[in-house]
């Protein structure tokens, strides 16, 4: 599989956030975004999700499910962790894994994986920060999609958790995935760095 991504430009409400943006990631590579705020790190991975339109340029995917638009290959996890705080972590799993269809691991097994099998039954609203975002790190666990989307993924997390999504990460790439993942900090996994700017 790969991703290929050729004079991208972006403006939103008649600014442009950038421009002339190019670059390829190959199954089991992993590029980390970086750039300072408003740079278009997070507006680049929505694009590429399908949640806001480009302005100019081409996005290719190719080497995935035959029919199957790039955003129903990818996962977008966001900045902000999108869970129903009356919901506990295995509904929310359950839900989730229902929605994006192409099951994978189950939801028990996904929450064992990030840590919160203990959590299991509890509304999310009790969970800590760094809890909610493990919760988050499980979505992508429980439905098989190659391209990883993953905006400032490590925020909340303790070095311990830090090193549990190095680990998912890498397993992820070692199958063939590929990840895009905005970033401030270092990375627990190898990867290439592409540095926004802004507009140009």
């Amino acid at each position: 599989m790969k991703l290929s991504v050729s004079g991208l430009a972006v403006a939103r409400s008649g600014r442009s956030i950038f421009s002339h943006l190019g670059f390829t990631v190959n199954a089991g590579e992993a590029l980390a975004l970086m750039g300072p705020n408003g740079s278009g790190k997070s507006t680049l991975l929505r694009v590429l999700a399908g949640l806001l339109p480009s302005s100019a340029g081409t996005i290719e995917w190719s080497g995935g499910q035959e029919d199957v638009p790039l955003s129903e290959e990818a996962h977008y996890l966001g900045h902000r962790d999108a869970l129903k705080p009356a919901l506990t972590p295995i509904e929310l799993l359950t839900f989730w894994r229902s929605l994006l269809g192409r099951t994978a691991l189950d939801p028990s097994t996904a929450l064992e994986r990030v840590g919160l099998a203990h959590a299991a039954h509890l509304p999310s609203a009790y969970l800590s920060a760094g809890q909610r975002r493990r919760l988050s790190l499980a979505r992508l666990l429980v439905a098989h999609r190659p391209l990883w989307l993953l905006d400032e993924p490590t925020a909340a997390l303790d070095q311990a958790s830090e090193t549990m999504f190095g680990a998912l990460v890498a397993d992820h790439l070692t199958r063939g995935g590929l990840a895009l993942i905005a970033t401030h900090a270092p990375l627990p996994i190898p990867t290439r760095t592409l540095s926004l700017k802004g507009a140009s």
